[in-house]
């Protein structure tokens, strides 16, 4: 079996930028920008959002709102509501761009691969045959061929559709 090596160049803005001192979550939330931020969907304990580093389109967050980097220290309802909204947004993303799969997971501290290590958030990635395990690059170019304002219209809407159907 062959190794395949995939690139992603574009993360590199991410890894090799200066990070800032203080909690990107928790910045996010508190400016109450919410398009800005892009953040699509706020509940009770915690708030969902797209991820501005994407590895495919519709790569969304479900972010607590309370900062915290270990699951088990989350209160029982606010891990309960994270599953709910989970649930919530596999709809939303199932119906707005009809993937063959859906990624859901944590990377809890940095040596499992966390980006933000100290505020605990998990992913939803939306998943095709052939985009070639989370990315898909074509001459060394990002391919993400939706813009972040039309994946924001358009998960917002459905969210708000799904949340309301489960009212």
């Amino acid at each position: 079996m062959s190794r395949e090596y995939l690139y992603s160049p574009w993360r590199m803005e991410y890894i090799l930028g200066e990070k800032p001192t203080d909690c990107v979550m928790c910045r996010a939330n508190s400016l109450k920008d919410d398009e800005g931020n892009l953040i699509l969907y706020r509940a009770t304990y915690c708030y969902v959002m797209l991820n501005r580093y994407p590895y495919n389109n519709g790569h969304l967050m479900v972010v607590p709102y309370v900062h915290e980097s270990c699951l088990s220290k989350l209160d029982k309802a606010i891990w309960q509501e994270m599953n709910e909204i989970t649930r919530i947004c596999e709809q939303a993303l199932r119906r707005v761009y009809h993937p063959d799969g859906v990624n859901i997971g944590m990377n809890l501290g940095e040596a499992a691969g966390a980006g933000i290590a100290e505020h605990l958030h998990l992913h939803l990635v939306p998943r095709w045959h052939g985009d070639s395990n989370f990315m898909h690059v074509v001459s060394g170019q990002r391919v993400i061929p939706e813009p972040f304002e039309t994946s924001f219209s358009k998960l917002k809407k459905t969210i708000n559709e799904v949340v309301q159907s489960h009212a």
